[in-house]
């Protein structure tokens, strides 16, 4: 039997040039014979939750799982409000979880957590990091990985690593980008010819702070802001360079560290939220506390010495285990 999906979620490739995991997932589906439609592109979020709901209301009849990409900032009242509507109509609904910052978000609103996860069909968490935290809630969650079309990834085995940092994310302060900055000023102590690249959308003031304290630092040489690149183009530039950093001080399993992993770059990130369970610390990847740039200097600094030769291999096998072909049977099974 064809089964029939309404996907919700923010799809704002368009705008962002980055193909979301509703894009990627809604497409993987599409190709096993699911019909997906998929709501909403709208960029201003009042228009979209609008256009969310209309779509609900419109293919009521039609379809058979609702899917929802549940996350902890104001996109949470999305989940709310289709969830809701979906149990007016007696329709299945599907939490997947996203966002680091999700596990405060079940203390802060219990009541309203209790209506989106008690209530829906199922709960996937792509980490088990939320896995385990949703758990300790209450909350029946079944674990699926974020999917990485690995045969989309080159993979660069780097036989000899210099001081050039990568860093691929949305400027946003949650994301601690400036910390990348204060790190390559420490790492230039040592390595004078360091780099870094920061790739990512501009979305709030962080964007100017980075270029401040560049100022302040007299780093205008050594700092490259592409802002947003189409993945393959991020891909290409990543070649110049030879380990990826990752600042954020909230995290859940970031798509873009995982196509770090799979791209052969050296990993060094925060330990937080979901990183932990998705690094393991000195064998595919280095954790440091957050918003510690003498700490994560200190780790960049052993790779550059050559103190972890197999860690990016290590990281490219991980990532493998999250293609679709190991990933589908776990959807299939729900999606019966």
């Amino acid at each position: 039997m064809n089964r029939r999906i309404l996907y919700i979620g923010n799809n704002l490739t368009k705008k962002t040039k980055y193909n979301s995991t509703i894009i990627v997932l809604s497409n993987l589906l599409k190709g096993e014979g699911y019909s997906v439609i998929v709501s909403s592109d709208k960029t201003n979020k009042l228009l979209r939750l609008i256009a969310m709901c209309f779509s609900l209301l419109k293919n009521r009849n039609k379809i058979d799982y609702v899917l929802i990409d549940t996350f902890s900032t104001i996109n949470f009242y999305y989940a709310l409000i289709i969830s809701q509507l979906s149990r007016i109509f007696k329709l299945k609904y599907i939490s997947i979880l996203h966002g680091g910052n999700l596990p405060k978000r079940l203390s802060k609103n219990k009541f309203f957590s209790d209506l989106i996860f008690n209530n829906s069909y199922k709960n996937i968490a792509p980490s088990n990091y939320l896995k385990s935290s949703f758990e300790d809630k209450g909350y029946k969650t079944i674990f699926i990985p974020n999917v990485v079309e690995i045969e989309d990834y080159k993979f660069k085995l780097r036989k000899s690593i210099g001081p050039k940092l990568f860093w691929v994310r949305a400027f946003k302060e949650i994301y601690n980008p400036t910390l990348a900055i204060k790190v390559l000023d420490i790492l230039k102590k040592e390595y004078p010819e360091a780099k870094l690249c920061m790739v990512g959308p501009f979305v709030d003031d962080s964007y100017q702070n980075c270029l401040q304290l560049v100022s302040k630092l007299k780093l205008e040489d050594s700092v490259e802001f592409t802002n947003v690149l189409l993945k393959e183009d991020w891909h290409k530039k990543s070649e110049n360079f030879d380990i990826f950093i990752n600042t954020t001080n909230f995290d859940n399993t970031p798509v873009s560290v995982m196509e770090a992993m799979a791209l052969g770059l050296p990993l060094v990130s925060t330990n937080v939220g979901g990183m932990p369970y998705l690094i393991d610390n000195e064998i595919d990847g280095l954790l440091v506390e957050k918003d510690d740039a003498l700490k994560m200097t200190s780790k960049i600094l052993d790779v550059l010495k050559g103190d972890y030769p197999k860690m990016s291999e290590k990281a490219r096998e991980k990532v493998e285990t999250f293609a679709w072909e190991f990933v589908k049977n776990k959807w299939f099974k729900i999606l019966k």
